[in-house]
């Protein structure tokens, strides 16, 4: 299974546009970072899991050709914005399944109301099979099972994924014990760590890295950067030998 880091960056993702910030400037291409996303693939099953504003961008760069399904972790728009260019799958697949919770398919239909409209469809509209996800209930796509991991952006609850022994979890801030104890000891962790200063809605470094401590993962990778983090470069300097600044188009394998 191989894991390809789509984008790595916050919802304004880097460079911020108009910012004069050093990280904004930098020409290192680890300090560019388009919304976060990730692909998880094998000769099996082909996941994505959110589907930002640069999902056209992201597809194009990763040469990916071929979408089983696209899971959403929530409803915000760095996460779903680029539903629409699901298109050219469509043309090739057909329709393309999407799992959320009811409350995020609910939003999405309210959002691209011409994806979901059953009478009149204009023709080149994109097609979706919509799918809730249930805290709970484990859930199989081509023979894989996936494991909801529930958690909480403040108080927007959110959903993570295992697959097989891959966890990934963004935009959280808070998580049960319950759900803990689904991900103990896995082999590759990605958590979101937004920067250094505390946030009301997203872990900062010091939280992240205690979960990954709690967590005990082989290896623990960080996503959802802000440029205010600093350069990636000087982030990795901070972190435990097993953890490691995410960045667009890396991709490793489990």
């Amino acid at each position: 299974m191989k894991i390809y880091f789509l984008g790595t960056g916050t919802s304004q993702g880097i460079p911020v546009i108009g910012s004069n910030h050093p990280v904004c400037l930098s020409e290192d291409l680890k300090d560019k970072r388009l919304r976060v996303s990730v692909w998880v693939h094998s000769d099996d099953f082909s996941f994505v899991i959110d589907c930002g504003p640069d999902f056209r961008q992201q597809m194009l760069t990763s040469k990916c050709s071929k979408i089983d399904a696209i899971l959403f972790t929530h409803e915000h728009a760095d996460h779903t914005a680029g539903l629409d260019d699901i298109r050219p799958f469509n043309f090739k697949q057909g329709a393309l399944s999407v799992y959320g919770h009811k409350r995020v398919i609910k939003n999405l239909e309210q959002r691209f109301g011409y994806i979901f409209e059953t009478e009149n469809r204009y023709p080149g509209a994109p097609s979706v099979n919509t799918i809730q996800v249930v805290e709970n209930e484990v859930f199989t796509i081509n023979n894989v099972d996936v494991i909801p991991i529930n958690a909480f952006h403040g108080s927007l609850q959110v959903f993570g994924y295992k697959i097989q022994d891959f966890v990934y979890l963004t935009d959280v801030k808070t998580i049960s014990k319950q759900e803990i104890n689904k991900i103990i000891n896995c082999k590759v962790l990605v958590i979101n760590c937004l920067r250094e200063e505390k946030h009301n809605t997203h872990f900062n470094l010091q939280e992240a890295l205690d979960f990954i401590s709690l967590v005990q993962p082989e290896k623990a990778y960080i996503t959802h950067i802000s440029h205010l983090f600093g350069f990636h470069e000087a982030i990795q300097q901070k972190l435990p030998n097993n953890v490691y600044v995410a960045y667009d188009n890396l991709e490793i394998s489990i």
